[in-house]
C-alpha cells in the first residue's frame, strides 16, 4: 500500500498503543505459569500474533476474548509439552525468535524456527556460540533454524550452570535465558561479557518476571538465577508504549499539538527517556544523543534533529543496521529524500537541522518505524510525502493510520483491512 500525505498540522488527543515489548513478556510468562492468566490491553500487531502462534505451538492455549484481552492457559511449569521439534513461525519478530529459542529447548528439547523478511539474517551468533559450547545442535539452513538438545523431547536440553553472553548485540538474548533458567532444578549465573546495551529492556523483563513470581538477583553486571522456581498465574494489564509515543513527541517537536495521554511516567520501559531527550534538542546549537540504551528511538529522534536549529549527532547506533531494514541507512536516505541534511557513518548519524523539509517520495523498506517517521515528517514538509509500503506499520502499531487521520492528517490512498 502506497500513501500520499498532504502536509498539515497534527492536533488532538490520543493514547498510544499498548507496549509490544511488555506484551511479549507478559504472554510468555503466562504461558509458562500454571493455571489461567488474563493479559489485558494487548494490541494484536503482527509481532504479537507471531508470539501467540508460537506459544500455542509449544502447548499453551491462547483464547482471544476481545477488547484486547487474551486468556492464557499455561503449561503448568512442566517441561515436556510440545512434542518432537515443533515448527515455530516467528514472522518478522526478533523478540519472538530470541525469547523462545531457550524456552523451546526447555519445553520440547528441540524446535525449528522460521520467519519472514530479514528475520533469519539478524544476529543469532551469541546463542549459536553458547549452545554449541553446551553440546546443543544448531543448524541454520534455507531460512530454517533447528536446535536440538540431543536428549529426546522428554528430557531437558538445558542444565543449570554458567551462561555468558555479549551485552552489545541484543538484550533479547538475555531475556530468553532469564525466562528459561529459573525452571531448571539448580541455580545458574548469566554473565555479561561486555557492557549491556538496551538495559531498559532487561529491566522490563525483570519487572514482568517478578510480577509472575520469578526472582532474579542482579550482582554487578551479572544475573544470579535461583533454580527450582515456578511461574505464578495472574492478571496483567499492558502499559501504553513509550517507543510509539515517541513519534507523537516528534510531531509536537515539529509544531503539532498532540496531547499524549495514558503514559506511565514511572514505567521501566527504557524508551521513556524520550521525555528527557526531547528538551535538550529544543535548544539551538550542537547536540549529541547516545542511542546505545534506546536504539528504537532513532527514527523519531533523527526526525527531531532534522527540524531543530543546530547540528546533532546520534551515536552508538551500529546495531540499527540489523533491524527490519538497515535502519541507520534507511533513516538517512528517507530524511535525505525529504530534504534533510544527513550524513551517516558506521555507527552514527550527523544531522544539520532545517526550518522546513521539502517533501518527496520514500520507500519504507518494510520497516514500520521508517514508515511512521516519514508520516510524521510531513508535518514539517512544504510538499506532499509519498510513502511506499506504508502497510508495514502493522508490525507494531496496527492503528497508526487511524490515529494519524484522527489527529487531522490528510492521507490519500489508504486501504484499511
Amino acid at each position: 500500500m502506497n500513501v500520499t500525505i498532504t502536509p498539515g498540522p497534527l492536533l488532538g488527543t490520543l493514547t498510544p498503543p499498548p507496549s509490544k515489548s511488555q506484551a511479549h513478556r507478559a504472554l510468555l510468562a503466562a504461558a509458562l505459569a500454571g493455571g489461567v492468566s488474563t493479559i489485558s490491553n494487548v494490541d494484536l500487531s503482527q509481532d504479537i500474533e507471531a508470539t501467540l502462534g508460537c506459544l500455542s505451538a509449544l502447548g499453551a492455549r491462547m483464547e482471544l476474548l476481545g477488547q484486547g484481552r487474551v486468556e492464557v492457559h499455561g503449561l503448568g511449569n512442566s517441561i515436556v509439552q510440545a512434542g518432537p521439534a515443533p515448527i515455530l513461525d516467528c514472522g518478522e519478530s526478533g523478540s519472538t525468535l530470541r525469547f523462545l529459542i531457550p524456552v523451546a529447548l526447555l519445553v520440547g528439547g528441540a524446535a525449528q524456527f522460521t520467519g519472514r523478511g530479514r528475520l533469519m539474517e539478524r544476529p543469532l551468533t551469541p546463542y549459536e556460540n553458547l549452545f554449541r559450547e553446551k553440546g546443543i545442535s544448531w543448524k541454520l539452513e534455507d531460512g530454517m533454524l533447528s536446535v536440538d538438545g540431543g536428549r529426546g523431547y522428554d528430557a531437558l536440553a538445558l542444565e543449570p550452570g554458567e551462561y555468558a553472553l555479549p551485552g552489545d548485540v541484543s538484550s533479547q538474548f538475555f531475556t530468553g535465558l532469564l525466562y528459561a533458567l529459573p525452571l531448571l532444578e539448580g541455580s545458574s549465573w548469566l554473565r555479561c561479557t561486555t557492557p549491556l546495551e538496551s538495559r531498559g529492556y532487561v529491566e522490563l523483563t525483570l519487572d514482568v518476571l517478578e510480577r509472575f513470581g520469578i526472582r532474579v538477583e542482579q550482582r554487578g553486571g551479572d544475573f544470579y538465577i535461583p533454580g527450582g522456581q515456578r511461574y505464578q498465574s495472574g492478571d496483567f494489564v499492558v502499559e501504553a508504549d513509550w517507543s510509539n509515543a515517541a513519534f507523537w513527541y516528534a510531531a509536537n517537536f515539529l509544531g503539532g499539538q498532540v496531547a499524549i495521554q495514558g503514559m506511565n511516567v514511572e514505567s521501566v520501559q527504557g524508551d521513556r527517556c524520550i521525555a528527557l531527550d526531547y528538551w535538550p534538542l529544543a535548544k539551538p546549537g550542537e547536540s549529541e544523543v547516545d542511542l546505545s540504551q534506546c536504539p528504537d528511538l532513532a527514527p523519531p529522534l533523527a526526525l527531531m534533529a532534522a527540524g531543530r536549529a543546530g547540528r546533532t549527532r546520534l551515536k552508538n547506533a551500529g546495531r540499527l543496521r540489523m533491524k527490519e531494514s538497515d535502519r541507520l541507512d534507511t533513516i538517512a536516505k528517507t530524511l535525505q529524500a525529504l530534504g534533510a541534511d544527513v550524513t551517516q557513518g558506521p555507527d552514527f548519524l550527523d544531522i544539520q537541522g532545517r526550518a522546513r523539509l521539502t517533501g518527496g517520495t520514500v520507500d519504507a523498506c518494510n520497516d514500520h518505524r521508517i514508515a511512521m517517521m516519514a508520516a510524521v515528517a510531513a508535518v514539517a514538509c512544504e510538499q506532499p510525502v509519498t510513502i511506499l509500503g506504508a502497510e508495514c506499520v502493522k508490525k507494531s502499531y496496527p492503528g497508526f493510520w487511524q490515529d494519524y487521520e484522527m489527529l487531522g492528517g490528510k492521507v490519500h490512498g489508504l486501504v484499511l483491512r
